[in-house]
């Protein structure tokens, strides 16, 4: 018995104190997964100097070199050690860590990067001389002087090369550079007033600029609109709702795009929390929540969102990569999002994308037939246009007569192929607005009995008859929805659902709100709920289905919006069954009717499944295509 105990105490597991290499390279492990990790890094380390430019210079996607220079404040020869030690930071005191306003605040980038790569800090505070320390695999050598102008240069190489082990997850240098390329572009959104510069010197020399943003002037929307242009693209300016909302101390700025400027990923979509890039559950889900009625499953909004609060309303220590935020109301922040964002679209109205525009003219756009130039004579005007136009006529000797005793009476003209409705609207009064100095202009025909062309005044707009009256019929069922509850249908027998107990007490916490859209539910004892009441125009529904699908959605989104989507979905079909069918004649009083209530109709530029209601063309472009320039 007494030989058992001994051998079981020699195979006792020893505790040991891990030596300060080791805990940099465990710290290194969270903080610097890939060459990107270390980009991010160091360049929030610049902007926290207060730097106006910072220049990033990579070799090999990051992995042999990464070079960052900003015109920063430095940091003294002294305390160029101490920058090295794990846990030393200029960014806090340690007093609060809820009271953060830099990028960094945990000390542990510089140190963890010298211990698993070879790295040289060159730096100089204005006033001094500069000086420059290097760090390899954790070994940190003397201070040295060393020659440069104010601000630092920090510059790593051979990342991972004392962690050879690391070096097999790499990716490839294409890979590994579109990631560095990512996080800077994220940085500079977050600072438009900073000018970012990132070069490829793989080969040595200066290399090649990979991406340049010079900085903004302006004030912040100003600066912001022109740094999201010169990132995201003009397209994305161009189709871009301005975004300003706050509600109890939380500040929400930003651009979102347009429904019919969506995407087919997630990829264009940008979050930050006080300046801070971060990929947070809660907010994307608050961005899908707040288009969720005017996008299909498979398309994705494009917006670049910056929420601005107190730092006692938000926690960063959520992460050592610090790409999770943790506040302290999820609800408002959420529900900021999705009113700001729902509010914004429906004051847009019905203007939809200019991309809708481009990609039809890009259709449209006849083959090229040689480099002849046609010269075009001043325009004339609309009166003089017009009695061309009526002189040019088919059939003008033989309805002369008609046309002079009824002016501007409308004509509905039919030809032969009895697919086009010519329509010649009555005159406007010389003091009256004509029709087309409308958005959408004036009907002037109908194609294939489901296109209306209208003229505006410098241009001309294409109408899907059919997608626009379905939106117009949804939005009206939908306000008449949100004016009254939702009817609800009472169980002859409520359905009991067995769920565990995690799982009760979280749908329990959203009974209020599923109550709202028609569907009762209330605990049953012990894990289980009963439904009492489901949504009358669901008809008959798989109580104990909806229920398991909505739990998982809470699970997996923190919101559920299952029967909303599907009431929502209803009123869809209700509206495509109710809205003027494709093939059926318009008269020329009932489509510009249809105009006009488009125009007073928020979200009616896109249908119901997301796709646009009209084209509007330009008088220039459509001149363009015909070589009339």
């Amino acid at each position: 018995m007494l030989d058992q105990d001994r051998k079981i105490s020699e195979n006792l597991p020893v505790i040991r104190q891990l030596d300060e290499g080791a805990i940099n390279r465990i710290a290194a492990g969270e903080v610097v997964e890939r060459p990107a990790s270390a980009v991010k890094e160091l360049v929030e380390n610049a902007i926290d100097a207060g730097a106006t430019r910072i220049e990033v210079a990579v070799a090999a996607g990051g992995k042999t070199l990464i070079r960052v220079t900003d015109d920063g404040c430095g940091i003294s020869p002294e305390q160029l050690p101490l920058a090295l030690s794990r846990h030393a930071t200029s960014k806090i005191d340690g007093s609060d860590l809820l009271d953060i306003h830099t990028f960094g605040f945990r000390g542990e980038a510089l140190p963890s990067l010298g211990a698993v790569g070879r790295l040289k800090i060159n730096s100089r505070v204005k006033g001094s001389d500069a000086a420059s320390i290097a760090v390899a695999g954790g070994e940190i050598g003397p201070v040295k002087p060393a020659a440069l102008g104010q601000g630092s240069i920090v510059e790593l190489r051979d990342l991972f090369y004392a962690t050879p082990a690391r070096l097999k997850f790499m990716r490839s240098d294409r890979a590994e550079m579109q990631a560095i390329t990512d996080v800077v572009k994220r940085l500079a959104m977050a600072e438009p007033f900073i000018g970012f510069t990132l070069r490829d010197v793989t080969g040595g020399g200066e290399g090649r600029v990979t991406f340049r943003a010079d900085g903004e002037s302006g004030d912040l929307f100003d600066a912001l609109h022109g740094r999201l242009a010169r990132i995201l693209g003009s397209e994305f300016a161009e189709n871009a709702l301005r975004i300003d909302a706050d509600r109890e101390g939380i500040k929400l700025i930003g651009y979102a795009a347009l429904p019919t400027y969506s995407r087919g990923s997630s990829t264009a979509q940008y979050l930050f929390v006080n300046g801070r890039p971060v990929k947070d559950k809660l907010l994307v889900g608050a961005l899908r929540a707040a288009y969720f009625d005017f996008l299909s499953r498979d398309r994705h909004p494009a917006a670049a969102l910056f929420i601005d609060c107190d730092p006692q309303l938000v926690d960063v220590n959520v992460h050592p990569a610090k790409s999770e935020v943790r506040f302290r109301d999820p609800g408002l922040a959420r529900g900021l999002i999705v009113s700001a964002l729902r509010h914004a679209l429906a004051e847009a109205g019905h203007r939809a994308s200019t991309t809708v525009a481009n990609a039809t003219l890009g259709a449209m756009r006849p083959e090229p037939t040689g480099p002849a130039r046609v010269y075009q004579m001043d325009r004339p005007s609309l009166g003089a246009r017009t009695a061309a136009y009526q002189a040019q006529a088919p059939g003008l000797a033989e309805r002369s007569s008609a046309w002079d005793s009824t002016p501007g009476a409308p004509l509905m003209e039919t030809p032969v192929s009895g697919r086009v409705d010519v329509v010649e609207v009555p005159a406007e009064s010389a003091d009256e607005p004509t029709l087309e100095q409308n958005p959408l202009g004036a009907a002037r025909g109908q194609v294939h009995e489901n296109y209306i062309i209208a003229q505006t005044a410098d241009g001309m707009v294409i109408v899907d008859q059919h997608a626009a009256h379905e939106r117009l019929v949804y939005e009206k069922l939908k306000k008449q929805m949100a004016e009254k509850a939702v009817p609800a249908q009472a169980l002859l027998i409520p359905e009991i659902v067995e769920l565990s107990s995690a799982g009760c007490q979280r749908l329990l916490g959203h009974a209020d709100a599923l109550t709202k859209m028609g569907l009762t539910i209330e605990a049953f004892g012990g894990d289980a709920i009963a439904v009492r009441e489901t949504p009358a125009i669901l008809g008959e529904v798989n109580a104990r289905s909806m229920i398991l699908d909505i739990l998982d959605e809470l699970d997996d989104q923190g919101e559920s919006q299952l029967v909303q989507a599907k009431i929502e979905a209803i009123l869809s079909r209700v509206a495509c069954h109710g809205s003027i069918r494709s093939g059926r004649r318009m008269r020329a009083e009932e489509m510009n009717a249809l105009l006009r209530e488009m125009e007073a109709t928020p979200h009616s530029g896109q249908c119901n499944h997301g796709r646009p209601t009209y084209v509007e063309l330009k008088l220039a472009d459509i001149e363009r295509l015909f070589g009339r320039t």
